[in-house]
């Protein structure tokens, strides 16, 4: 399964609600994301940039991007900013298969 870190923040209308009636976002991210065949493996509330991270996996990126309009289109979170994440061993796999790759290329004279 493909890792995704995915970072935002809550509008002021959120958080104007997160106030009023407090709920746990990590359950209902992770409903989210499993609605949408993944799997939310950790949710973080930070502070700088963003709001929350959140790790998921999933094996289509599609339906992760459609949970992911469904999130930015209730008006509750902005600036959603999504990177895939890479473990030592893929890293170290896609170093030993760009060497094998850069005997083939020929940069530009």
């Amino acid at each position: 399964m493909a890792r995704y870190i995915v970072t935002g923040s809550y509008t002021g209308a959120a958080m104007k609600g997160l106030m009023a009636k407090p709920s746990d976002r990590e359950a209902a991210t992770s409903a989210l994301v499993q609605a949408a065949g993944g799997k939310l493996k950790s949710f973080y509330m930070t502070t700088g940039d963003s709001d929350f991270l959140m790790i998921t996996e999933t094996d289509n990126l599609q339906d992760m991007l459609a949970a992911l309009i469904v999130a930015g289109a209730s008006g509750a979170v902005s600036g959603l900013k999504t990177v895939q994440a890479f473990s030592s061993a893929e890293f170290t796999a896609a170093q030993k298969r760009a060497g094998e790759i850069a005997k083939k290329y020929s940069a530009p004279a």
